[in-house]
């Protein structure tokens, strides 16, 4: 049976049937029903945060916000990131700036942000990337000393939290992917928190084709609501997310113990006064005796699949190809990351034993 870099988490197959029993009874199965706004309530509750509106999807929570704060210009981010980040900045009509990472978080680097504000600069959009936090508090006070909004993609970052506050909770939004390969997931599913009432509101109305009320449609809007079917699944998986979290920590704890001390592999260093969710388990591979792509090769030829999570970076992809501005020689820290990080498989339920087995492969 061939071993994935991830595996979705679906709560007792009993839990969900009760959970949409209801449905039939009701026949509400989208347009923001009962499912949808208890689902609001309970990520609300345990986030901590003031605004909540739910989407489809990661991408479109992440188009709608750059949307709802008018954003017309050039946004500054990383290229370390899922595809998603590069393209909602250049599907909205504006212009990515790329900054350089920092080399043990793999997030945006605050000591090279400055430098790249310029009078056409209308956002910050950094990247809390594998479950890491970005340096929040030297990213928003640049952003403050600049007037700028700061719109974090915090799509691997569900359930972290640093001095006891939710990563839902920094800079002026968050967006969150709740896709089924995610920590947290409504099997597909978004959500953006923000500190705004009339951004939540706007939000609102941009995801349901601009409408505001029956007789007014203030926005130029999309289809983004999340069905019923997927909030039920979110209720249910919230319920086990704790438990889910400390079955990742154990599999992230055999893997270092089994990998902390070899020459040339580089692991993911643990935050200071930060809860972590062990999303992701990326090791960089620089000196070792084996390229990651040597490695990648010979774990897939045991049927097991890691991932080269980021490669390559967005600002190398064919789409963008010519375009100004997206050259990875631009942020070469981020290149060499690209070049030699692979995400290793984590889930819940990956068995210890076979995280022994795809470490001993690693080092025979």
């Amino acid at each position: 049976m061939a071993i994935n870099v991830t595996r979705s988490s679906m709560p007792p197959f009993e839990e969900y049937c009760e959970e949409i029993r209801e449905l039939w009874d009701s026949h509400w199965l989208t347009n923001m029903g009962a499912k949808h706004q208890q689902l609001e309530a309970d990520l609300k509750a345990y986030l901590g945060c003031e605004e909540l509106v739910l989407f489809t999807n990661g991408h479109l929570a992440l188009e709608n916000v750059i949307e709802a704060f008018n954003l017309h210009g050039e946004i500054i981010t990383t290229p370390f990131t899922f595809a998603s980040t590069t393209h909602a900045v250049v599907r909205c009509g504006c212009t990515p700036v790329f900054c350089d990472i920092d080399p043990v978080t793999y997030t945006l680097d605050p000591e090279k942000l400055e430098a790249l504000i310029t009078e056409k600069t209308v956002a910050i959009l950094p990247v809390h990337v594998y479950g890491n936090l970005c340096d929040v508090e030297k990213i928003g006070e640049i952003a403050a000393r600049h007037h700028l909004p700061v719109i974090y993609d915090a799509a691997h970052s569900f359930g972290v939290f640093r001095k006891g506050v939710s990563s839902a909770c920094f800079g002026d939004a968050a967006m969150f992917s709740f896709h089924a390969t995610k920590v947290f997931n409504t099997i597909e599913g978004g959500a953006v928190c923000c500190h705004s009432e009339e951004i939540r509101r706007r939000l609102c109305d941009l995801k349901n084709f601009g409408i505001h009320d029956e007789e007014n449609v203030p926005y130029v809007g999309g289809n983004a609501k999340m069905n019923e079917f997927c909030a039920a699944m979110g209720i249910c998986n919230l319920r086990h997310l704790q438990d889910e979290i400390e079955k990742r920590r154990l599999v992230a704890e055999r893997y270092d113990a089994n990998l902390g001390k070899i020459p040339g592999l580089q692991l993911n260093a643990q935050q200071e006064e930060t809860t972590p969710n062990y999303a992701y388990y990326p090791v960089v591979f620089d000196g070792f005796h084996l390229t990651r792509d040597e490695v990648f090769a010979k774990l897939a030829a045991e049927g097991i699949f890691p991932r080269k999570y980021f490669y390559p970076l967005t600002s190398a992809f064919a789409c963008y190809k010519g375009t100004p501005g997206f050259n990875p020689r631009n942020t070469p820290i981020a290149a060499h990351m690209a070049e030699c990080v692979l995400t290793l498989p984590m889930y819940a339920d990956l068995p210890l034993e076979t995280v022994d087995r795809i470490c001993e492969i690693i080092l025979k």
